[in-house]
């Protein structure tokens, strides 16, 4: 069955906190370890302007989630910055793909960006080989950007710009 990308929606939430709650999710983000569906229902329910939150289904099941932040300040209205999680067994099957080709076709085709930004562990190569695919380039290096199970970890600024025309 193909992977359907489609907005999320309240009734995803708890799949989507159980999604961040996977240890290599968990890991992988700056998400805190007992995520709450009280912080979940806050984030998800009444999303920011500027924020989008697309899921990756497979049939019923929410295997990985993608959100979009769109700044607001008017000299970088043109810019978002994306987080993203694919689920533990759902790796290695074009999940990732399939969101992030959704969220750049809809970054740059309808909220008018033209960067997409963000930050990935520097030990998380296959997220890294997954951004590289789509575009992205390493900007730089933040040494000790994060805690992590008790030692801070380096993350590399990633950003793709749309082509001109």
């Amino acid at each position: 069955m193909p992977i359907l990308i489609r907005h999320s929606e309240t009734r995803d939430i708890e799949a989507i906190r159980a999604l961040y709650a996977q240890p290599s999710n968990m890991a992988g983000t700056l998400q805190l370890p007992y995520p709450s569906a009280e912080l979940w229902q806050a984030r998800l329910g009444s999303p920011a302007r500027g924020e989008v939150s697309l899921v990756a289904c497979d049939g019923d099941i929410v295997v990985g989630q993608l959100g979009v932040a769109v700044c607001e300040a008017a000299r970088r209205r043109h810019v978002a910055n994306i987080g993203m999680a694919v689920s533990e067994s759902a790796r290695g099957r074009g999940v990732g793909s399939a969101l992030l080709a959704a969220a750049i076709e809809l970054c740059e085709g309808w909220l008018g960006v033209r960067r997409i930004e963000l930050e990935v562990y520097t030990d998380n190569a296959a997220a890294i080989g997954l951004y590289r695919k789509h575009g992205f380039g390493i900007e730089g290096t933040a040494l000790g950007y994060a805690l992590r199970a008790g030692q801070y970890v380096d993350v590399h600024y990633m950003a793709r710009l749309k082509a001109s025309g």
